[in-house]
C-alpha cells in the first residue's frame, strides 16, 4: 500500500513481532459481542476477518497490476545475469577439469609408477644387502672351517697349532656379531630366515664353538709347569715345555675370554667372561679335591705323606704360574662390546676377574686355604676312627708339622724357582697359610 493511500487495517498490529492470532481473535470477538451475552455472535468478527483478507487480497492484486512492467523487467535481467554467470562459470570448470587431467597425466600417473619404482629399489636394496650378509657368513664360514683344520692336535695327522684356537675364535665372534645385529636396518635383519644360515649355524658355527671352547677348557685343565715331580730333564727341554706351555695356555685363556656369552652387555666393563672364569675354578677347585683327597689318604698312612706333600706342592707351583699368566695376559679387543676407553672399567688381565669372583687376594692364599677348612674334618675323622692311623699320626706331629710348613714354601714358589726352606719371606711371606694348614692338622691330633 502506497503511502498516500488510506487504510483502515492496522498493518502495524500485524506486523508486530509479539502479534498473536489467539490474542486477536479474542479482542475481535469481545469488541462485537457483550461478554454477558450466553449466545455469541461469531458471523460479525468472521465478517471482519474476510473482508479484511479480501482487502488485503484486492491491494496485492493492485500492486501486481500496476508493478508488472518492471516485474518482468527485473526478472529478465535476473536471468539474463544468471545465464552469463552460468556460462563463465562452466567456462572455468571446463578450463579446471582440462587442468586436472593434464595434473593427473603429469603427476598422479607418474607419482604411481614412481611409487612401484621406489618400492622395488628398496626390496632390491633389501635384497642386496641380505645377500651380501649372507655371503660373508659364508665367507666367514669357510674361513672357520680353514680355521679349524689349522688346529691340528688330536686326530689329526698335523702337529697342534694353538694360535689357531684364537682365530678361531675371532672367526666365531664375528659371526655372532651379525647374528646378533638382527635389528631393523641392521646387517644380520633377516638372516634368520634363510635356509643356508640356519645350516651353517646348526652344523657348522654351534659345534664349531662347542668344539673350540671343550677344546681350550682342555688345555686350561691339563695345565701344569712344576718341575717337582719331573726332575731330570734337561734345562733347554724344560724352558722349551715352559714357553710352549705357557703360550698354549695363553691361547686357550684368550679363546674363552672372546667366546664367552654377551648377552645382556653392551661395555667391556660390565662383561663376565664366564667360560674362562669357569674353566680356571673348575681347574682350582680339581686341585682342591685331588690334595684334599690325597692328604688325606696320606694322613691315614704317614709312609706315603712326603710323596703326597711334593704333589701338592706342584700342583700349588701350577696355581702360583697361572695367577702369574692370568696377571701378565691382557684381555684382547672383543668385537661386541665396546672398548671402554670413555668408562675406564676395562679389567687390566685375566687374573682381576677371578679374584673378584673367587673374593680373595690371591690364588695360592685360596689354595691353601680352602685347603686348610676341608681338611679339618677329615683328620678329626681319623682321630676319631683311633687306631694305628691315630697313633701313629699323634706320635709324629711334629714332623708332619714341618713337613707341611715345607709344603707350603716349595708350593708357594713360582716353578724353576730356587727353594727357601725356612726363610719364606724372601719367596713372599706364606707364613700365615702355613700355619692355617699346620693348625688344620695338627689342631686337631691330641
Amino acid at each position: 500500500m502506497s503511502d498516500g493511500e488510506p487504510s483502515y487495517i492496522d498493518y502495524e498490529a500485524f506486523l508486530d513481532p509479539d502479534f498473536s492470532a489467539t490474542s486477536f481473535a479474542n479482542s475481535l470477538v469481545l469488541a462485537t459481542n457483550d461478554p454477558s451475552d450466553t449466545p455469541i455472535d461469531l458471523s460479525t468478527p468472521l465478517s471482519r476477518v474476510l473482508f479484511d483478507v479480501q482487502e488485503i487480497d484486492t491491494h496485492i492484486d493492485t500492486l501486481t497490476t500496476k508493478s508488472a512492467l518492471p516485474l518482468l523487467e527485473h526478472t529478465r535481467e535476473h536471468a539474463e545475469s544468471s545465464g552469463e554467470i552460468l556460462s563463465e562459470v562452466e567456462g572455468q570448470v571446463a578450463s579446471l577439469t582440462e587442468a586436472y587431467k593434464t595434473l593427473e597425466k603429469e603427476v598422479i600417473d607418474r607419482y604411481e609408477v614412481a611409487e612401484q619404482v621406489q618400492l622395488t629399489a628398496e626390496r632390491l636394496c633389501q635384497a642386496v644387502k641380505l645377500g651380501r650378509a649372507v655371503a660373508r657368513c659364508l665367507m666367514l664360514g669357510r674361513q672357520l672351517e680353514v680355521r679349524m683344520s689349522e688346529l691340528g692336535g688330536v686326530g689329526s695327522a698335523k702337529k697342534e697349532d694353538h694360535r689357531a684356537m684364537v682365530r678361531s675364535a675371532d672367526t666365531l665372534l664375528s659371526l655372532r656379531q651379525i647374528f646378533t645385529a638382527s635389528g631393523s636396518g641392521e646387517e644380520g635383519e633377516g638372516l634368520d630366515k634363510v635356509n643356508v644360515i640356519n645350516t651353517l649355524k646348526n652344523e657348522l658355527v654351534y659345534p664349531g664353538e662347542r668344539s673350540i671352547s671343550s677344546r681350550a677348557q682342555q688345555v686350561v685343565k691339563e695345565f701344569s709347569m712344576s718341575s717337582l715331580l719331573t726332575s731330570g730333564q734337561s734345562s733347554s727341554s724344560t724352558y722349551t715345555q715352559t714357553e710352549d706351555t705357557k703360550s698354549r695356555t695363553t691361547s686357550a685363556l684368550t679363546t674363552l675370554y672372546l667366546l664367552s656369552p654377551t648377552s645382556g652387555t653392551t661395555t667391556i666393563g660390565d662383561f663376565q667372561p664366564t667360560l674362562l672364569l669357569n674353566a680356571l675354578q673348575d681347574y682350582l677347585q680339581t686341585a682342591l679335591k685331588s690334595s684334599l683327597a690325597s692328604l688325606a689318604r696320606s694322613l691315614a698312612t704317614l709312609p706315603t705323606l712326603d710323596r703326597t706333600l711334593l704333589e701338592i706342592s706342584a700342583r700349588c707351583q701350577n696355581i702360583v704360574a697361572l695367577e702369574a699368566l692370568l696377571e701378565s695376559t691382557k684381555p684382547p679387543m672383543h668385537l661386541i662390546l665396546d672398548d671402554g676407553e670413555k668408562t675406564g672399567t676395562a679389567a687390566p688381565n685375566f687374573l682381576q676377574p677371578l679374584l673378584h669372583a673367587l673374593d680373595t687376594s690371591s690364588l695360592p692364599s685360596y689354595f691353601w686355604r680352602s685347603l686348610a677348612s676341608s681338611l679339618s674334618p677329615r683328620v678329626q675323622e681319623i682321630m676319631h676312627r683311633g687306631g694305628v692311623s691315630a697313633r701313629t699320626l699323634r706320635t709324629n706331629k711334629d714332623k708332619v708339622r714341618d713337613a707341611i710348613r715345607d709344603c707350603v714354601n716349595r708350593g708357594s714358589q713360582l716353578p724353576g724357582g730356587p727353594l727357601n726352606k725356612g726363610k719364606v719371606g724372601m719367596a713372599g711371606n706364606w707364613e700365615r697359610e702355613a700355619a692355617v694348614m699346620v693348625g688344620a692338622v695338627t689342631g686337631q691330633v691330641r
